[in-house]
């Protein structure tokens, strides 16, 4: 995983993000719309095949579904869709402090919504094996010109923190700067939200992890001694949160957490018996589906239960974590920006449908 030297703790907001809503188009907002998952549809097929698919539950459980339409937002200029098959899936974080969030600890409380978290998820064909990579949310990109959900056009800029675009410009801006940076189409998009996260946790009843080291963190209000804990949401979302408690204090340290979390709780839900009861498999799904945003291919139970069954040779095993290789910048001290020599060679890679060499890690 890739190390900053000199680099300090970057302040929790974005220096160019405006107080307005994302571009998104207004709309009634339902409790906890997003996940922390490539396995949101795994979670909902383990559950759905434990709990049973009566009329009513499927009706009930679609009805939770929201969606975004990214490739109406995008149109065709995109990169090409990979003729190797492979799969590559956008995952957000969002870190909104409104409505249910607004009781979570640490982070901004000013209400607007920014991706606190991104990973993008490679997937070979074949489907046993995914690399997973980390963006750190104060990476310093160029953002395109894009137009929000509302028919806003917002100008291309040269020099923007990454976790300020999904506030400025919307989800569909980010899956554009994203596919720039890398060259790669995202087939798929996950958004998750901090209330959604943690009653998926809750639901599951608790997420087991090991820390080597104590974590105390006054600002995610984590406190947890080294050793084995099985974590209930609240202490989950802090978990994958936390990062003046660990390390230099950057968002480099949290992001270890975040594979580590998300790894966890992959392996959990593949464990035997975690999902036996039909009450307890019923909970998840629901919570699932209550979580989840996803672009409008994945957005209805079919379309979620099919990825699922492509995906159920992947094991958290055959998962590599890696973290996009960054150095700090050099305008300020306080951000980084991706390293031009090691980048550049991981995104080749995952194009390439090729092992993550060495050299870019």
């Amino acid at each position: 995983m890739a190390q900053t030297d000199g680099m300090s703790a970057a302040p929790e907001t974005a220096p160019d993000a405006p107080a307005a809503a994302p571009g998104r188009a207004p709309k009634p907002r339902r409790r906890g719309r997003r996940i922390l998952l490539i396995g949101g549809g795994v979670v909902l097929a383990l559950a759905l095949a434990a709990g049973g698919t009566a009329l009513w539950t499927y009706r009930h459980l679609e009805g939770n579904l929201d969606t975004v339409d990214i490739d109406k937002a995008l149109g065709a200029d995109r990169p090409a869709v990979l003729p190797t098959g492979a799969q590559d899936i956008l995952v957000l974080g969002s870190d909104s402090r409104s409505g249910d969030n607004g009781e979570l600890a640490g982070g901004d409380v000013g209400g607007t919504a920014r991706s606190d978290t991104a990973m993008l998820v490679h997937i070979p064909q074949g489907r046993a094996d995914a690399t997973v990579v980390s963006i750190p949310r104060d990476t310093m990109v160029a953002r395109p010109a894009c137009t929000t959900a509302a028919g806003k056009q917002v100008p291309a800029a040269p020099r923007v923190m990454f976790n300020s675009i999904y506030t400025t410009a919307g989800p569909a801006c980010v899956v554009k700067t994203v596919e720039t940076m890398t060259g790669l189409r995202m087939n798929h998009y996950v958004e998750i939200d901090f209330a959604g996260f943690k009653e998926l946790v809750d639901a599951m009843g608790g997420v087991e992890v090991t820390t080597d080291a104590p974590i105390d963190d006054k600002y995610s209000g984590l406190h947890l001694p080294a050793g084995t804990h099985t974590l209930d949401g609240t202490q989950a979302l802090a978990f994958v949160r936390t990062r003046h408690g660990i390390g230099d204090g950057s968002d480099l340290g949290r992001i270890g957490l975040q594979q580590k979390f998300l790894l966890s709780v992959l392996s959990q839900l593949q464990r035997k018996g975690t999902l036996s009861s039909p009450t307890k498999a019923y909970g998840v799904a629901d919570a699932a589906t209550k979580a989840l945003t996803t672009d409008t291919d994945l957005g209805s139970l079919n379309g979620l239960l099919d990825f699922a069954q492509s995906m159920k040779g992947l094991r958290p095993e055959r998962m590599k974590t890696v973290m996009l290789p960054v150095v700090t910048d050099r305008i300020d001290h306080n951000r980084v920006v991706a390293d031009e020599a090691r980048a550049p060679k991981l995104w080749q890679a995952l194009r390439e449908d090729k092992p993550v060499p060495a050299a870019a890690g």
